[in-house]
């Protein structure tokens, strides 16, 4: 073997991307009533999708099982090496399974082929032999075929993995719309990222309630309210009267009052306070919440069940739950 180190690196990493888009434009010409079929076992699949490949093909079969479980279809990846021994019993007669092989030949997964009829277990496999054992076997193939590998060699699993990657993600899509699959839905499958915490996470998980919540009254003194704003620490206190939401003051209202001449002295709550003011609901997003802010450009919001405050939410809360 002989390194070349004036070898055009670009023009090869051209070419390999060439080969690998026409061999998914060829893949649409394969595709057939067979993919349906696979589409219709999956939706009517009583137990979960399990997915098996060997080597590259594996590899693949790993990611198809984890898209198809984060979009809505139960699924989970079997390495057939181990499925021989000892985890053939997470298959079960209600599952369907999903084999990858690009020969269709593999010896670790046409090993399992009696095992699954044994089961009564429905079989959709994906090869790029439309002959092959494993293809001719299965309740549905889909065919993933590649004229040439990126590979100048034509050996190393490329243009094919790539094929086999795309048939899987045609499947999980395709079941995701016909499932009728949500933003809410998926969130559910991603509650750790940032669109799960902007889907899932409501105002009423993350409020300052109870003992929390900063309250006065309307005739209450300005030097009040001031030790209520200090001693709650966010930054204004709701304004109530007989348990009924009246309005809020805030570090803004301090600086107008102040501005304007106000006696801070003798100043109670009424002369200076914001009546009404922007307020939300417990069941509300904490994500909608937000841009209730942004759009009334305010820092805080007074969370209300029906004409009596409840809670409050500011930016700093948002901040840390990971909305912003």
């Amino acid at each position: 073997m002989t390194t070349d180190v004036n070898f055009d690196f670009l023009q090869s990493a051209h070419r390999t991307i060439a080969l690998e888009l026409e061999a998914i434009e060829q893949l649409n010409g394969r595709l057939s009533d067979d993919f349906t079929i696979a589409c219709r076992l999956i939706l009517a699949c009583k137990g979960r999708v399990v997915v098996t490949g060997m080597g590259k093909s594996g590899h693949i079969g790993t990611k198809m099982a984890a898209t198809l479980a984060s979009t809505g279809t139960p699924a989970f990846f079997v390495h057939p090496g181990e499925a021989s021994h000892g985890d053939m019993g997470m298959i079960q007669p209600e599952d369907v399974v999903i084999a990858l092989s690009n020969s269709g030949e593999s010896s670790e997964v046409t090993s399992l082929l009696p095992l699954f009829k044994r089961l009564g277990t429905r079989l959709i496999s994906m090869t790029g032999k439309p002959e092959s054992t494993l293809a001719t076997a299965a309740d549905a193939h889909l065919d993933t075929g590649v004229a040439q590998e990126a590979c100048p060699l034509n050996l190393a699993p490329t243009s094919s993995t790539t094929c086999a990657l795309v048939m899987g993600d045609a499947l999980a899509v395709a079941l995701l719309e016909a499932r009728g699959f949500t933003a809410e839905d998926f969130a559910f499958s991603h509650p750790g990222g940032s669109l799960g915490r902007r889907l899932l996470l409501k105002v009423e998980d993350i409020m300052h309630a109870g003992a929390e919540l900063p309250v006065v009254e309307p005739s209450a003194p300005l030097s009040e309210a001031l030790l209520v704003v200090t001693s709650k620490g966010l930054g204004m206190t709701t304004v109530q009267q007989n348990g009924e939401m009246q309005g809020i003051f805030t570090d803004g209202d301090l600086r107008r009052a102040i501005d304007n001449g106000v006696d801070i002295h003798t100043a109670t709550m009424a002369d200076v306070m914001t009546y009404g003011g922007k307020s939300t609901t417990p069941g509300t997003l904490a994500a909608e919440a937000l841009k209730l802010m942004e759009d009334n450009k305010i820092n805080a919001l007074v969370v209300k069940d029906g004409d009596k405050a409840v809670g409050v939410i500011n930016m700093h809360d948002l901040l840390r739950a990971g909305v912003i």
